[in-house]
């Protein structure tokens, strides 16, 4: 997901935070009061629960294998490399 827009509501239960990306991709946190009293502190919690999340897509949640690892965002840009013989 690429994203091109971020969007903010505020009701009575709390604030909506949603991430948008081309390719209509939406991803929307909800972020109760007492963790953000303006849009910028609820774009900030809500990105920081995206971060959370994304360990549990990532070998059952464990710790990176190193630093590389660690820094990658899994998307494989040099799928090329994936054909190489040595």
């Amino acid at each position: 997901m690429h994203l091109l827009e971020t969007r903010v509501a505020h009701d009575r239960s709390g604030w909506r935070v949603d991430f948008l990306g081309d390719d209509e991709e939406a991803v929307s946190i909800k972020v109760a009061d007492g963790h953000a009293t303006s849009e910028e502190e609820a774009v900030k919690a809500a990105r920081e629960v995206m971060i959370q999340l994304t360990a549990f897509g990532t070998r059952g949640g464990g710790r990176s294998v190193n630093a590389y690892d660690s820094a990658s965002n899994g998307n494989f840009d040099d799928q090329w490399l994936l054909d190489t013989w040595h």
